[in-house]
Parts: structure tokens; sequence; C-alpha cells
């Protein structure tokens, strides 16, 4: 059933990413509003959102779903959990990174991920036992092993708040032992980088499950190491993950939570 959920996941997300192109095109005709300060909405996540469902509930209409313009829905022991639109704020500005993030979870584990980037026709995917592709190539975490040439990415928090000097506090403890920081403004493709090698880890709280859903099972497929920041915690509990690779995990983690 795993290949067909999978087959599905993909199939919809490249659909709602030709949809994206389109409005992409005329984004500065979108209706957008504003959620808090510095956090949007446009008519392209709605309407991405719209269609994803229609797609995978075509088949399966007792499935529960929980998509962030829409919310939860129904019940039952498979749920799909969705970013119609992870990095509005870039979309709405021109900036070609953002993405559509899809995952399954079945019976309370994730059993399907995708993460598809219509800009760059880059379509990161997982099934359960069965590990992580971009655009049907398998992939891993990075190889480096000198944390001095490691590159690490984050989500830096906004507006009002309140971890704000949490963040920029693990920031200033980081940056003078690693190569650089990025902040590139959507959550699920940073964890689709980490898993591919292209960063060597990545932290983020307070995230919402639609945010980390599908990127932490093809983190964990990939073989990455995946934690909450407290690591007695899941990131699908708490919001807050912590990745990387598993040679600098330790000292990647020990620099974010020591005080």
């Amino acid at each position: 059933m795993h290949d067909e959920d999978l087959a599905l996941a993909i199939s919809a997300a490249h659909s709602a990413g030709d949809l994206l192109m389109e409005l992409w095109s005329e984004r500065e005709g979108l209706t957008v509003s504003s959620k808090r300060a510095g956090d949007f909405v446009s008519e392209a996540d709605t309407t991405s959102e719209n269609h994803l469902r229609e797609v995978l509930l075509a088949g399966q209409q007792d499935d529960h779903w929980l998509g962030e313009e829409g919310g939860a829905h129904g019940q039952g022991s498979r749920r799909w959990i969705v970013d119609p639109l992870d990095g509005t704020t870039n979309f709405l500005r021109g900036i070609p990174h953002w993405s559509v993030s899809i995952a399954l979870e079945v019976d309370g584990e994730l059993t399907v991920g995708v993460v598809h980037d219509p800009v760059h026709k880059e379509t990161f995917a997982a099934k359960l036992g069965g590990g992580a592709t971009l655009n049907g190539v398998a992939i891993k975490p990075s190889d480096t092993t000198v944390f001095g040439s490691a590159l690490f990415g984050t989500g830096v928090p906004f507006g009002t708040m309140a971890h704000i000097e949490d963040t920029t506090s693990q920031i200033a403890r980081l940056m003078p032992h690693c190569a650089g920081i990025r902040r590139m403004g959507s959550a699920a493709l940073d964890l689709a980088y980490v898993a591919c090698g292209r960063l060597d880890g990545f932290w983020e709280r307070r995230l919402q499950l639609w945010d980390i859903a599908a990127g932490l099972l093809i983190l964990r497929e990939a073989g990455a190491v995946v934690e909450g920041f407290d690591p007695l915690e899941s990131p699908e509990v708490s919001g807050s993950v912590v990745c990387g690779n598993k040679a600098l995990f330790a000292d990647f983690s020990g620099y974010l939570r020591s005080n």
C-alpha cells in the first residue's frame, strides 16, 4: 500500500506545483492576508490546498486531513498532513525557494513523505522502510566530518514570536565554529536538503506538524539523525527539530543545547 500512497502523493504534489507555478507568474495580482506579523496566506495557498485535498481524498473519503489552511477534518487511522505552499513569503516576493509538502500518517506512524520544489523540478520522496530519493535517485546525508567546514540551516523567528532571543543565542554559539548558517524560508526544503547532503544540519523550534512531517520521514529514511530539541520528545509532538549527519550531530546539537 505504501507504493500506491507514495505514487499518489507524488502525483498530487506535481499537479499542485503546476498550479502554483501558474499563480507565481501572476503573484502581484493575488489576494493576500496576514495571519500575524510576517505570516501571510494567499490565494495560492488556499488554491493549492483545495486541489490537494480533492486529489488525495478522491479514493479515500474516510481519510483524515490536516492542512495548514483548512485545519483538521475527519477521523480514521489514515491522516494526510499537508502544507500546500511552504515558503509563502518567498513565493510572494518572487524568491524561487518554496515547496509543496505532503505526508501520510497511518496509525500514528509516518509512512509517506513528499517535498516538491516546482521551480527547480525537484521531488524529494520517501516511504517507510524504503529509503529516500530525489527525482527517483537514492539520497543520503553529507559525509562532512570537519565541523569547521559544516554548513547549517535554521529558521529565524519573526514578528512577536516569543523565542527570538533563544534562536539568536543559538546562532551566536554555533557561528564561530562552522562554515556558515543559512535561513532560506522553507522548513520542508531545509529538511530535505539535510537528507540529500546540501546542508549538514538544521534546527528550528515551534514548527507546525504540516511544516515538518514529510521532511522528517525523508530524513529518517535517508539515514540522518533526527531529534526534538529536547531529545526525549519527538519532533512530531514538540514541533521542534534538530537533525544532521551522524558524524557532526553530537557536536552540533551540543552547541545548540548548551547555555
